[in-house]
């Protein structure tokens, strides 16, 4: 898995997370002051990339969370296999399948065969974002 590490202060809305194994997008983030026996407390609310569902991360300010390395690449789709779409990269020139269901709708009904489309690294999975 490609992955750094940062601690919990420093995460700011927009940037990225590991949260139970699934790469995140933060949406929001809130620190709490530090109590009288304790360290401040932060809560990082997400959105998985894969899974489209909210995540909520509480730990201390000082604490260290994995940081997913997100690679952006831009692709050609080549065809429509009926529940995957097949692309090229247009840079390295590897043909992949991505399943539709991972893709938004708003996306899929876009999408045809020859077109330019960003697609996302993460983790191992190729996660399409949008028509170019």
């Amino acid at each position: 898995m490609s992955k750094t590490y940062e601690t919990v202060g420093n995460l700011k809305v927009g940037s990225f997370v590991i949260i139970d194994n699934e790469p995140c997008r933060v949406i929001d983030v809130s620190k709490a002051k530090t109590g009288k026996h304790g360290s401040a407390k932060a809560t990082i609310t997400a959105i998985g990339l894969i899974s489209k569902s909210k995540k909520v991360l509480v730990a201390p300010v000082d604490a260290q969370v994995e940081i997913p390395i997100v690679e952006k690449r831009i692709g050609r789709v080549i065809a429509d296999l009926g529940e995957k779409i097949q692309v090229m990269d247009i840079e390295t020139f590897d043909v992949f399948e991505v399943p539709k269901d991972t893709i938004d709708e708003s996306i899929r009904d876009k999408m045809t065969p020859d077109q330019e489309i960003e697609y996302w690294q993460v983790m191992n999975t190729r996660i399409i974002v949008r028509p170019r």
